[in-house]
């Protein structure tokens, strides 16, 4: 069965399911929430995530950002753009295309920057691709490989069904927990917020002290995180001794 007719069949029994359609509208809903929120921030002139220090790997970034002047607002602008675009039915598509390269650049900063948000972004662009996977009717004419109108269904043509699909939330389940467990372990330090909440991830770090001289090299002097990290890396890993394992007198 060629690629193109078999996409059609599950798009066709996605679209015609009352459970994934209300999981399409849930991830508008939220997608569009969390943009207007930044958007709006931007337009109005604020710094984003203003608790974030100047010297946080993501706050001089943001810090940057904010001083870049009718290039922030235009950010802002965009984003709410495509989260008003994201809640009105005709124009969801456009709202979602324009939206993808915006969320997929913040979610690929936040992974080169190591910042905590990586968790969300992540699940943001998930999002969003279920998104433009629910209009795959109106988007496969431009992807690469051939088209078999023989396995298309028009839109009207559309089944209803009010079964539960088990398998398809139990797989959005997994993917949610993935996302979450891999990036617990994806780097082995992390910046963090602030120094307060870096020192405290250096208690279960495989090199404690060379974590404490990493925190103090990102939140108080400052420097690159590139930097920070190349000295974390060449510090030497630690031996761990148990208690009471020290120097020892003994007499003969």
């Amino acid at each position: 069965m060629p690629l193109s007719t078999t996409l059609d069949q599950l798009h066709y029994q996605a679209r015609g399911n009352k459970w994934m359609r209300l999981f399409a509208i849930f991830n508008r809903i939220v997608l569009a929430a969390g943009f207007i929120i930044a958007g709006t921030v931007k337009i109005i002139g604020e710094r984003f995530a203003s608790g974030l220090s100047a010297n946080q790997p993501m706050g001089h970034y943001l810090e940057a950002l904010h001083h870049t002047g009718y290039y922030y607002t235009f950010i802002g602008i965009l984003q709410v753009a495509a989260a008003i675009l994201l809640l009105i039915p005709r124009t969801r598509l456009l709202g979602a295309l324009i939206y993808f390269p915006i969320i997929l650049n913040i979610c690929i900063l936040a992974y080169a920057l190591r910042f905590e948000g990586t968790r969300i972004t992540t699940l943001m662009v998930l999002a969003n691709l279920y998104l433009l996977g629910w209009d795959y009717d109106r988007l496969k004419y431009i992807l690469p490989f051939k088209q078999d109108k023989k396995g298309s269904y028009p839109p009207q043509a559309e089944m209803r069904s009010n079964k539960f699909p088990f398998i398809f939330f139990g797989g959005v389940f997994a993917t949610v927990v993935a996302v979450i467990v891999i990036n617990q372990f994806v780097y082995d330090i992390r910046p963090g917020n602030s120094l307060i909440e870096c020192n405290n991830g250096c208690a279960g770090n495989a090199k404690p002290e060379a974590c404490k001289v990493f925190c103090d090299c990102v939140h108080n002097l400052g420097k690159p995180l590139d930097s920070c990290l190349a000295q974390y890396d060449k510090a030497p890993a630690e031996i761990t001794r148990p208690p009471g394992a020290g120097n020892t007198n003994h007499s003969k």
